[in-house]
């Protein structure tokens, strides 16, 4: 995540090219599978799989995709188990970086998010070495607003702790797992939410050099196309050229 609004970086997702967004859907797949295990396959019983199953649609996964990977969670089509773990280490200039992945084999993963750390100037922490530099908040973007000042008053009436406007967007910001609720109340209200997620935002972003932010986003790059990498969170100020 940069320091600026997270619009910025849902429109280069969605741009990508069809092998990227075939990544993307592994991705969400695997946290379908994971979610379907605690939670069970009925979103509307299980609110957390009705929240992935929303980010899907808004990555543009085909509903048959999604159907598919809930039938295999839920062991109708056979399936694998995945295990969370969260790696945690520095970048270049002293940057804190965070990767959660799902895998069903730690040792590749560790290895495979070593050597993207190692390659690009970081290194691998231990547990708690950066997570007390970030919080887990809910981000609800919002586009095509036409009363931003009406947006804000919706929001914090419906528990926002944060409304920040962009140029093209406004993100809000909720305690962590109200983002859903969030979204479906807006979208009750007639906004066009283009997101909305748990995540890890840091406390104070950092600033690089030029040269450091070309290395940093290659390592970023490189954790975030490792297959059993779901998300890379950092506290770098990266510039709008860079991502």
């Amino acid at each position: 995540m940069s320091g600026h609004s997270k619009w910025h970086n849902i429109q280069a997702k969605k741009g990508k090219t069809d092998a990227a967004r075939g990544k993307i859907f592994t991705k969400i797949g695997r946290e379908i599978a994971v979610c379907v295990k605690q939670g069970g396959s009925d979103p509307n019983v299980n609110s957390k799989l009705k929240d992935i199953i929303a980010k899907a649609k808004q990555n543009n996964m085909p509903s048959d995709n999604i159907e598919r990977s809930i039938k295999k969670a839920a062991g109708e089509l056979g399936g694998v188990n995945y295990e969370a773990i969260t790696y945690e280490g520095y970048g270049v200039g002293g940057s804190a970086v965070i990767v959660e992945c799902l895998t069903d084999n730690k040792n590749r993963t560790a290895g495979d998010v070593r050597h993207s750390f190692d390659k690009h100037g970081g290194s691998l922490g231990s547990n708690g070495c950066v997570s007390y530099l970030f919080k887990r908040k809910g981000i609800v973007v919002v586009v095509d607003v036409k009363d931003a000042e009406a947006l804000m008053l919706d929001a914090i009436e419906l528990g926002a702790v944060d409304v920040q406007e962009d140029e093209d967007s406004v993100e809000i910001i909720t305690e962590a797992n109200e983002d859903g609720k969030m979204r479906e109340e807006l979208e009750k209200k007639g906004y066009n939410v283009v997101s909305s997620e748990t995540a890890l935002v840091p406390d104070l972003y950092v600033d690089l050099s030029e040269d450091q932010q070309a290395k940093f986003q290659r390592m970023i790059d490189a954790l975030e196309d490792l297959d059993d990498v779901q998300e890379v969170y950092h506290n770098v100020n990266l510039s709008e050229e860079e991502e």
